[in-house]
């Protein structure tokens, strides 16, 4: 958490998406909320981030280039204590039975899959870092 010009803790949540289109629309709807956002369009820069700064949650996709979502959260697991707490949800196209038992597997805390509304998002959002809606 950083604090806003208020002196409060404003929560900052990583998004990890290769869609820009996804992307600006997690965005948009966790800014109007009051949410801090950064983004990352593949695993690999995901760690990246999450090993050189603070986050309070990762929205992950599974389908991405260079390291897919899946991948991501198993990395950011057997990662140091500081970074292998961060709450993951993973977010994706992926219905399969299989594949949610692979988020789940690999340490994702919610799986949900597209599209999700603003509600939803913002629902979940909620659980996972302790806001208030």
């Amino acid at each position: 958490m950083t604090e806003n010009n208020k002196g409060t803790a404003k929560i900052r949540i990583l998004i990890v998406d290769d869609s820009w289109l996804v992307r600006l629309y997690y965005r948009d709807t966790l800014e109007k909320a009051g949410f801090e956002v950064e983004q990352a369009i593949n695993g690999i820069e995901a760690m990246e981030k999450v090993l050189t700064q603070t986050y309070d949650l990762a929205i992950v996709d599974i389908n991405m280039p260079r390291m897919d979502g899946i991948s991501f959260v198993r990395s950011l697991r057997r990662s140091t204590p500081d970074v292998s707490s961060l709450p993951a949800l993973m977010i994706t196209t992926e219905a399969g039975q299989q594949d949610i038992v692979d988020a789940r597997t690999a340490g994702a805390n919610f799986y949900l899959v597209k599209p999700v509304s603003e509600a939803e998002l913002l629902r979940h959002v909620a659980v996972l870092t302790g806001a208030r809606r």
